[in-house]
Formats: structure tokens, sequence, C-alpha cells
């Protein structure tokens, strides 16, 4: 453990970010799940509406730079891809 003021304070800071990054990437990788499930499904509509709410958690993610623009931009675009796929 750090003896320092300053960094027993980034060791909390970090700490506390570290579980809110977490918790948005788990949110992300669930709204992914749904998206998937809704393909497996074949159910174009649930697909859709799943999709708006994927690709929106996604890049509110990337804004606050818990994922790179570009994974960010590779997880919409399969998405995308693959609900175009039930056309």
């Amino acid at each position: 453990m750090a003896n320092i003021k300053s960094a027993k304070k980034r060791v909390i800071t970090s700490r506390i970010r570290a579980e809110r990054n977490k918790s948005i990437r788990t949110n992300v990788k669930t709204v992914i799940k749904k998206v998937e499930a809704a393909v497996v499904a074949n159910d174009k509509a649930a697909a859709s509406e799943a999709l708006t709410v994927a690709i929106a958690t996604i890049e509110k993610a990337s804004r606050k730079g818990i994922l790179h623009k570009n994974n960010a931009a590779r997880k919409v675009s399969r998405l995308t891809k693959l609900v175009n796929t039930l056309a």
C-alpha cells in the first residue's frame, strides 16, 4: 500500500474508475448479446430496436474512453452487418 497521501488517493480513485469501466464494458457485452439473440430468433423488428440501443451504448462507451474508437466502430459495423442479413 502507498504511504503518500496523493498515492493513496490515486489507488482509491483508480479502483472506483476500474469498477465503473467494468460495469460499462459488461453492459456493452449484454446489449451485443441481445442483438445477436434477436438475429438468431430471426426477429427483424426486435433486432433493429436492440441494434439502436447497442449502437448508443457502444458509442457512449467510446466517448468516455472505455472502448477505443476503432474497436467501437468495428463492433457497430459487425452488428449492423448482422442485422442487415435478416432482410
